[in-house]
């Protein structure tokens, strides 16, 4: 029976257990007590959720703990067997496929890299669906244990309704790709397996978030810098975060070329790619067949050697010139959303490190209005390069505690559509 607000006993229920659920996974282990006040539900009500999740297998005891007045308090946890995620991060230079256990231990990996055909839509498509399977296949894991597989690539993501999750990629020449229906028409994927694929700045901002530097933050901003660069925005009133296209904020008007066409954007000043092209540019001289991050490994060498030697004066003033454009970046965000952190990932952020970060700060406050800047901490990110994967399992985690710890159903919308279904079957174009 449904209330006057609409919900029904059974959209009550399950959002007691996802409070539940997600309070335990945040801060337990934690006593029924503890939960209380914690979740804002009554005793009686944390009392019948606990007995559920206890009879489901998702949650169990984690020893006791002592009381000021009578018995020892058993406390309770999530069980990190009671679910498996996958992670996929469509990166610049490989596709990772991560399976990890609820509690985000790693529990099987592998890498493909992107090699000479690059971003091609079918080379990717190809690559994380022989990724996921090669996961599940070394795990032994039955695809009735898996949450669901969540992807992070660059681009705009749009809800493609039957079809799925549309991306739209202008800097890697993917316009308006069906790259959910297209993994499901491989074939090699079980069919029941839920995706969840969104930007990959926003899967990093979540990890982070969740496990790393964020936590406790309720504003905060995380930069992924890596052969482009991008941001993901999380306030208060929108705690999964928000993507933002800030690498294609205009920083030099009929500027250098960008990867999406436009002259004089951020990235083509502050990204990877950009900082070893113009090293090239001024003279730097890379190892001969060096990829981009060898490269930018040399540029660093170079600009501040660790033997004593003198630096070399190109690469600094490259590297120099780069923390400029990245920090009166990091200001423009700064003040306009005003966070708490701003946190900064991805593998080239964190292959300059803390030296590069300093300088980076310093520009960044220098450019940013007094008021916002002295309440800002600007640091690297504790996840590593693995953190895109991270946050993209979060998000199937996400789905599953939405649904009070519910594997995916049918009627949850989670399986494929008859789209999908007449995809599969060979019967869409």
């Amino acid at each position: 029976m449904a209330g006057l607000s609409g919900r029904t006993v059974r959209d009550l229920r399950r959002e007691s257990r996802s409070t539940v659920l997600q309070r335990l996974y945040v801060d337990g282990p934690m006593s029924r007590h503890a939960l209380g006040p914690a979740t804002g539900l009554s005793s009686g009500s944390v009392s019948n959720v606990v007995a559920e999740l206890l009879a489901d297998g998702l949650v169990e005891e984690a020893g006791l703990i002592g009381a000021d007045v009578g018995r020892p308090r058993r406390l309770l946890r999530v069980r990190r067997d009671s679910g498996r995620l996958i992670g996929v991060d469509v990166g610049e230079t490989r596709v990772r496929v991560e399976l990890f256990d609820l509690g985000m231990a790693e529990l099987a990996r592998t890498e493909r890299p992107l090699g000479p055909r690059g971003y091609e839509v079918d080379a990717v498509v190809g690559h994380v669906a022989d990724g996921i399977g090669e996961v599940l296949r070394v795990s032994g894991l039955a695809p009735g244990e898996l949450l669901g597989v969540g992807i992070g690539v660059p681009g705009i993501i749009e809800d493609g309704g039957a079809d799925g999750a549309v991306v739209h990629g202008q800097t890697i020449g993917w316009d308006a790709v069906p790259l959910e229906l297209l993994l499901r028409r491989t074939g090699r994927l079980p069919v029941q397996v839920p995706f969840f694929v969104d930007n990959g700045a926003k899967a990093l901002g979540q990890a982070e978030m969740w496990f790393g530097a964020g936590r406790g933050a309720r504003n905060a901003v995380v930069v992924l810098f890596g052969s482009g660069v991008g941001a993901c925005v999380v306030a208060e009133e929108a705690e999964q975060g928000r993507a933002v296209e800030w690498g294609h904020l205009t920083v030099r008007v009929g500027g250098r070329r960008c990867r999406c066409g436009a002259r004089g954007c951020l990235e083509a000043y502050a990204g990877a790619e950009a900082l070893v092209a113009r090293w090239r540019e001024a003279g730097g001289r890379p190892s001969a067949g060096a990829g981009e991050e060898r490269a930018l490994t040399e540029l660093l060498a170079a600009a501040r050697p660790a033997d004593g030697r003198e630096p070399d004066p190109v690469a600094a003033a490259v590297l120099a010139e780069t923390a400029a454009y990245l920090g009166a970046g990091l200001s423009d965000l700064i003040n306009l959303f005003q966070p708490e952190r701003v946190l900064i990932g991805g593998w080239a952020g964190l292959q300059l490190g803390g030296g590069f970060l300093d300088e980076v700060r310093g520009q960044a406050l220098a450019h940013a209005l007094r008021f916002p800047a002295s309440r800002v901490g600007i640091d690297l990110g504790r996840l590593g390069p693995d953190a895109v994967t991270v946050g993209a399992a979060v998000l199937p985690l996400a789905a599953f505690f939405g649904r009070g710890g519910r594997h995916p159903r049918p009627s949850d919308g989670t399986v494929p559509s008859p789209a999908w279904r007449a995809a599969l079957d060979g019967r869409l174009a």
